[in-house]
């Protein structure tokens, strides 16, 4: 599967890394929708959460997990939001899970 996220993860495409280990890496959105607003990836290529098994579930655990390790490292004390797209009409563009980390403003619901 090679998609936008391999790519940066293979360093083919730069990023804004914030964070790596062995099974994940974290970057800035290129596109921010609020003052805070990375990514967080495995670096196991799986399409979309419905491809997800139970051997996933550590990886899955491990991902948000590390996303509210780095929220509150980049200051959300207060608050963020969690987004996860599956599919089409889910919103989901690039066909690699990612798991969106948005804070520091006010999030509304619904989110649209």
């Amino acid at each position: 599967m090679d998609t936008l996220f391999t790519k940066i993860i293979n360093r083919e495409i730069p990023a804004k890394i914030i964070y790596e280990d062995d099974q994940v890496l974290a970057f800035h959105d290129i596109a921010p929708q609020a003052p805070v607003h990375f990514l967080v990836i495995p670096k196991k290529p799986i399409r979309t959460l419905n491809d997800l098994t139970e051997a996933d579930k550590g990886l899955a655990g491990h991902i948000l997990f590390t996303a509210q390790r780095l929220a509150l490292e980049l200051g959300c004390e207060e608050g963020f939001r969690v987004v996860m797209n599956c599919n089409e009409l889910g919103g989901q563009t690039v066909y690699h899970i990612h798991m969106h980390v948005l804070g520091q403003r006010q999030m509304h619901w619904p989110p649209g």
